[in-house]
């Protein structure tokens, strides 16, 4: 059987193959550190092997796939499809949930509950970094590729930014690095300031192009705000049991602006914001619908982690103090969606930020505000990247890099870039963020092709 890992061991378990359409797969769970600096308790760590059907003997080469969030698990394939199928025409393809997500000990809105004090959850939560997930997949490595040999990584997003953190510590597991949309600034204690500074300016050339395709979207959007900060409590109850604000109502910006169907949803959304009044007299109303929309376009019920630690991803040696927060001060002349309403300004949405109160508007982050207000000020971050050795790397790095990212700074982007050894960039406007996603067998194949020299170097 192809794999140093077909037999089990207390610390790694294989499973049995299983089948989806012209795929064959089989679970894996490894038993890790939850801290690998010193004694700690373990934690369970889950990666799917992922082959064509027939090749399950075959001695393949391994490719990893690091998941954008953070927070968030592999993919679950059905069938074969998109970047998954090109990948395995060559590859061994190996779906890591990251600490913390999916089957790897997630750690959900009700797991987290079971911590008695905000400061003992900040600490575990300190854990969950891409420090510690790049020592994860060193740990799956070594136990999964036979005679743990090195292994293709390929990061999406917050996955790119445990790729360099990949390259810096432990370039020796890695055969050839493949990132989408996930360059991450580097060099600074606290590098958030900078990432939000330059993600309002992108952020509101987003909203000016959403408005300009759904003009009459201008009109809904200043109807609602006013609707919301005139009523009781300055907002109305969602479902789940917190509340839609003005600001809260921004937020559909996170998703709605930044991906490549991310206007169409969002618009579609405001079309049935209203209930129809049935009954002549009857008070306006928000839907049912649009509420509901709301709380499953974010998520943070079913990923928490996303929100806890979105601004620490980008933390060394210093805190975030809420970044996009005081940022967003610096703006808000622009951001301040009830004044713009009353005005008949565009009422703009935010992008890519977690502000604290979000911990008391959104029910499921409601238990964990005191322990985000701790991480948020919380200096001891140890380093996600060594700027040292990314200058002279040698390992070959392809990056796909989209012009018009929200959520990734271009300029941002290109400063990190230039310091890194062996790396190739395709610069590009044809996709949004979500690019591996809506396009990933061309993505895919054209990162390879730069590296496996079908592509020119010039």
């Amino acid at each position: 059987m192809a794999g140093s890992g077909s037999a089990s061991t207390p610390e790694h378990v294989t499973e049995k193959w299983f089948s989806v359409p012209e795929l064959r797969l089989r679970n894996h769970r490894f038993s890790v550190p939850l801290d690998y600096s010193k004694a700690s308790p373990n934690i369970s760590v889950f990666a799917r092997e992922i082959v064509a059907v027939g090749k399950e003997e075959q001695a393949l080469p391994y490719l990893l796939y690091l998941q954008g969030g953070p927070g968030f698990e592999g993919p679950r394939p059905s069938e074969a499809g998109g970047w998954i199928q090109r990948a395995c025409e060559e590859f061994r393809v190996i779906l890591l949930d990251q600490r913390g997500t999916g089957l790897s000990t997630p750690l959900t809105s009700s797991s987290m509950l079971q911590f008695k004090s905000a400061s003992d959850l900040a600490d575990y939560l300190a854990h969950f970094r891409a420090d510690n997930i790049v020592n994860d997949a060193e740990f799956i490595r070594v136990r999964l590729v036979p005679n743990a040999g090195p292994w293709t990584i390929l990061g999406q997003s917050f996955g790119g930014f445990c790729a360099l953190t990949y390259l810096s510590f432990a370039p020796q597991g890695l055969k050839q690095v493949l990132i989408t949309g996930g360059i991450p600034p580097i060099g600074k204690a606290c590098t958030a300031d900078d990432v939000y500074d330059a993600g309002f300016e992108q952020v509101v050339r987003q909203n000016e192009k959403y408005y300009k395709r759904f003009p009459e979207d201008v009109e809904i959007v200043r109807e609602l705000v006013i609707y919301l900060a005139e009523s009781e409590g300055g907002g109305v109850p969602l479902p789940s049991g917190g509340i839609l604000t003005p600001h809260g109502l921004q937020t559909l910006g996170l998703s709605g602006l930044g991906s490549s169907t991310g206007f169409e949803r969002l618009h579609y959304m405001l079309e049935r914001v209203w209930d129809p009044i049935l009954v002549p007299g009857s008070p306006k109303r928000i839907s049912h619908f649009f509420l509901n929309a709301f709380e499953t376009w974010h998520s943070f019920d079913t990923n928490p982690l996303y929100a806890l630690l979105h601004e620490a991803i980008y933390c060394e040696g210093d805190s975030s103090r809420w970044s996009a927060h005081k940022l967003r001060e610096k703006v808000e002349c622009k951001f301040d969606a009830v004044r713009a309403a009353k005005e008949g300004q565009n009422v703009l949405f935010t992008g890519e930020m977690i502000f604290p109160w979000m911990f008391d508007e959104i029910h499921a982050l409601k238990p964990f505000k005191a322990a985000a207000d701790l991480l948020a000020k919380k200096e001891d971050w140890p380093p996600l990247y060594d700027p040292a050795t990314l200058k002279t790397n040698k390992v070959p790095v392809a990056a796909a890099v989209y012009y018009e990212d929200m959520y990734v700074n271009f300029r941002l982007v290109m400063e990190t870039a230039s310091q890194i050894s062996s790396i190739r960039l395709w610069v590009t406007n044809e996709f949004m963020h979500s690019g591996l996603r809506d396009a990933g067998r061309q993505i895919l194949d054209h990162l390879l092709g730069m590296n496996n020299g079908k592509k020119p170097l010039f």
